[in-house]
């Protein structure tokens, strides 16, 4: 191979990848630009990621949210989260760290006790309903108590300050015109006011538990307490939209000692899911999950059907809890880990610069997949037309040896090229055709020079060493005539080749030659 060849191959090679790298920065270009300012903007949209651990308040150890709170612990340590438990006086206490408090994240709080403190703020949501729980009101006497009206002058367990309890047991007392003027209220509750019932040290006590809480089940064993029955419960709860009449069927609490003895009436607040707006919305449906679970397997005696659900809250319900009521949990994750739905659930908003930048490429991709294998087969025209061009000149067996050689270079790497789809090979056997028309053409020239200086041999006899030095032409030719016979699917006669193409040179060379002929003759 010369060093002419070389460097034309490598400039060729060169020029290719010259523009390539323009055609990429064509296509490709402007899209990334669009995809980046895409990205860009779609990162601010993209809340972060959530948190692995949640705070909520669950008011005293020894209530029901306590109990329930724990269970719903062990529901989202199945999906990787950790849930804090922050023990409080009650309900109230629950809404002022949820307000105060930025560690708190959500609380279980009695149903009414905002409505009946004039509790509003824009930064709590209600995520749901959980279930009901009964007023229960324990008190000793010989004769049962028609209603709350028979408690004044009495001493009186109306829960903690703080309490869900106290705030109800407060309004429901005021009601029915008993103040602390006339009776003595006192702020306890839980198992202190079981051990003080029990020992005879307060008349009655207010409890909003649920039937299993522990202190309802101790209270069903103590001998002499009453269970305040609500006859008016319809008026309650026609008065208070967020009180449910409730019938305590007899028995339904012990079998065994037939508690209660009769069917007793109750109005029934229900607790609520509450959270803060910082709470991370792809946690909402995990938690309602959670505690779906934990109630439908709660042998609640006054579990609502529907319960959770929206339908005694008193805050505006998160759009996420909304969805979730509608359509269930999310479709990923019912079939994936609660992280990795998370994290494709968080990409979705990068979808649009995603097509933005791969609806270009399935664009473009095939035409310059074709134009990539087209271009290695066509980037050798134009060395086949500069030959054309110096055929249609002056001869120069220089030039002439140098496109023999070339040609030869480009047939070998033809030859190696193996990686050339089936769909191109037209192209492909096109450029070989073409290569040997060309080829066939350097060898007429090189055989009407090779003839040229035959002549003028014989008429310089005295050169003697014309006979012994090889000729350059002759190997070509001598090659050439070899490597088409070998390559064509045509046979090759190259003394027939040659004459033709002699005389077709001298044709095309003397135009007048019908003129000349009679004065040769």
């Amino acid at each position: 191979m010369s060093l002419n060849s070389e460097s034309i191959f490598s400039e060729h090679f060169r020029e290719t990848r010259r523009q390539l790298r323009s055609l990429w920065l064509k296509i490709w270009g402007g899209g990334f630009a669009i995809a980046l300012i895409g990205f860009c903007l779609a990162w601010f949209f993209i809340k972060p990621a959530p948190p692995r651990e949640i705070h909520m308040a669950v008011g005293s150890p020894d209530g029901a949210y306590f109990q329930f709170a724990n269970a719903y612990a062990d529901e989202l340590a199945k999906q990787g989260i950790v849930l804090h438990l922050h023990t409080s006086n009650g309900s109230l206490d629950d809404y002022e760290l949820l307000q105060k408090d930025d560690k708190i994240d959500l609380a279980i709080v009695q149903g009414g006790t905002a409505a009946a403190n004039k509790l509003s703020d824009p930064n709590i949501e209600s995520l749901a309903s959980l279930y009901l729980e009964p007023v229960w009101v324990f008190y000793r006497s010989v004769e049962p108590y028609p209603d709350l009206r028979s408690f004044k002058g009495k001493t009186i367990a109306t829960g903690r300050f703080g309490s869900g309890t106290a705030a109800l047991s407060a309004l429901l007392l005021k009601e029915n015109g008993i103040t602390s003027s006339s009776t003595n209220f006192l702020p306890i509750g839980g198992l202190e006011s079981v051990r003080q019932l029990k020992d005879g040290s307060i008349d009655a006590a207010f409890f909003v538990t649920s039937p299993s809480a522990p202190a309802v089940q101790s209270l069903a064993r103590i001998p002499g307490l009453r269970l305040l029955d609500f006859e008016r419960h319809e008026a309650y709860s026609r008065r208070h939209p967020f009180l449910s009449a409730v019938k305590l069927e007899e028995g339904v609490v012990d079998l065994e000692r037939n508690y209660p003895k009769s069917n007793v009436h109750l109005i029934a607040p229900a607790a609520n899911l509450v959270a803060n707006k910082r709470l991370h919305d792809s946690l909402v449906p995990v938690l309602l999950r959670a505690a779906d679970t934990v109630h439908q397997n709660e042998p609640s005696l006054f579990q609502h059907p529907q319960l959770p659900s929206a339908q005694y809250i008193e805050f505006p319900l998160n759009e996420s809890a909304r969805l979730y009521f509608e359509s269930g949990p999310p479709l990923l994750q019912k079939y994936l880990p609660f992280w990795v739905a998370s994290f494709f659930d968080r990409g979705a908003i990068l979808l649009l610069p995603a097509l933005t930048l791969l609806f270009p490429l399935f664009k473009i991709a095939p035409p310059l997949y074709r134009w990539r294998i087209r271009s290695r087969i066509y980037r050798w025209y134009k060395l086949l037309r500069e030959m054309e061009t110096d055929l249609r000149g002056e001869d120069d067996i220089e030039k002439l040896r140098v496109h023999w050689n070339t040609l030869q270079i480009m047939e070998t790497e033809l030859d190696d090229l193996q990686d050339v789809p089936l769909a191109y090979m037209q192209e492909f056997y096109s450029l070989r055709l073409h290569i040997e028309f060309v080829e066939r053409r350097v060898i007429r020239r090189l055989r009407l020079n090779n003839d040229s200086g035959e002549n003028s041999d014989s008429e310089n006899p005295t050169d003697t060493q014309s006979g012994q030095e090889t000729d350059p032409n002759a190997t070509i030719l001598s090659k050439t005539e070899e490597t088409i016979a070998i390559d064509s699917t045509v046979p090759f006669d190259a003394a027939q080749a040659t004459v033709t193409d002699i005389q077709s040179e001298q044709s095309n060379s003397s135009p007048n030659n019908s003129d000349a002929s009679p004065k040769n003759q």
